[in-house]
């Protein structure tokens, strides 16, 4: 729930020349896992002996999350997608070896797929204010989200790249729904955690947003309402970044493996990429009515990629793969511009033929897999084993 830190990163000098005139955007992830036990599929309250299992190397890149059963890893700031792909890959290797060390295991889950205990608060005066203003909105073990920062040139053009963003966000919320289980059973949706995550009062598609000034009001509006904390506690699908020159979307489920991630990541900033070159065409934004908005995303959390999904331009629901198929071909120059188009494809290619996380969960569980055996699956996916 709190932005981890971006670090630093060694880049080459062209390639920062281009970034420093603005020809390319930088990014960076952050992913927010699941800690079960070693032997049962059950949640466990390991995070401070994991955390301390932790290579030094890597420790400035990982953290805390709001509750004990959780554990959150960001990238530094990349310009390459093979950079990026790499120090992800360092993280989840690393702190999947700290959890085994401390007894535990690490798993790329939106939700805790088995039954087991509510897990209690990280030891964070911050968190304890949350549970005593809101409640108990994060039940279970936690919930897991993928966030992508793609960098922005200013907040002016960074709120009028959030409003062209809207149309966009469900068919990647779609694409990275790996949460169908919950407390042991299959909840019907593809992603159960965006619809508990929906409970808290700042969560939900970014509003149309007339400039800076009118964000920043907004915001102090809604400190104001009690509806959030602070700045962090602003949960809209995509938002500027409170500690970072970025834009960031925040809609999808953590993934079972790096490839579905980075293939989010390329996604996303051509996606930002080819707006933000409508933004100083002078294109205007479409205002999407907000409910149809609520619709979309609720459609994507309910069937991931493998139902229908809302198209915004017909307003009629059409294949989800079809609609990612659409983004893609909306971003391909950026792709081409960026080098990133091969590795796109290929990646793309193995999430059609593999499905999204949610669909291969429940292809185990037609197989006869317990779910046991599916929380066993995700461990050794999130370590890129299977």
């Amino acid at each position: 729930m709190e932005a981890a830190a971006h670090g630093t990163t060694t880049i080459s000098p062209q390639l920062a020349a281009r970034a420093e005139r603005g020809d390319l955007l930088t990014l960076g992830m952050e992913e927010e896992y699941l800690l079960v036990d070693a032997v049962e599929p059950r949640g466990v309250e390991t995070v401070e002996a994991v955390l301390d299992e932790v290579p030094e190397e890597l420790r400035p890149s990982v953290q805390h999350e709001y509750l004990r059963s959780q554990i959150e890893v960001a990238s530094p700031p990349q310009l390459e997608l093979a950079g990026l792909y790499a120090a992800m890959s360092r993280l989840r290797t690393g702190v999947a070896d700290a959890a085994e060390r401390a007894g535990s295991r690490l798993v790329a889950a939106g939700a805790g797929p088995a039954a087991g205990p509510n897990s209690r608060l990280v030891d964070n005066p911050r968190y304890h204010r949350m549970r005593e203003q809101f409640g108990d909105l994060a039940p279970g073990q936690g919930l897991c989200g993928t966030h992508v920062h793609v960098s922005i040139p200013d907040p002016e053009t960074g709120v009028r790249v959030l409003n062209h963003l809207r149309p966009w966000l469900p068919v990647l919320q779609a694409a990275a729904a790996n949460s169908p289980l919950f407390g042991g059973h299959d909840t019907g949706y593809a992603s159960w955690r965006s619809m508990m995550w929906e409970r808290w009062p700042t969560v939900g598609p970014t509003p149309y947003l007339h400039s800076h000034e009118h964000y920043l009001t907004l915001l102090a509006d809604l400190r104001a309402s009690g509806a959030m904390l602070d700045e962090g506690m602003l949960y809209w699908y995509a938002r500027l970044s409170a500690n970072y020159p970025t834009v960031e979307l925040r809609m999808g489920d953590v993934t079972p493996t790096l490839d579905d991630a980075i293939l989010l990541a390329a996604l996303a900033r051509a996606l930002v990429t080819t707006l933000l070159n409508e933004v100083r065409s002078g294109a205007e934004a479409p205002d999407v009515p907000h409910p149809l908005l609520m619709a979309a995303h609720w459609r994507a959390a309910k069937d991931g990629l493998e139902g229908l999904g809302l198209d915004m331009a017909s307003r009629e629901p059409r294949p989800a793969w079809r609609l990612l198929r659409q983004l893609v071909a909306y971003v391909r120059p950026e792709l081409e511009r960026y080098g990133d188009l091969e590795l796109t494809t290929v990646l793309l290619d193995r999430l059609r033929s593999r499905g999204t996380g949610a669909a291969r969960q429940r292809a185990l569980l037609a197989k006869g897999t317990p779910v046991a055996g599916v929380v066993d699956w995700l461990a050794r996916t999130t370590r890129g084993e299977t």
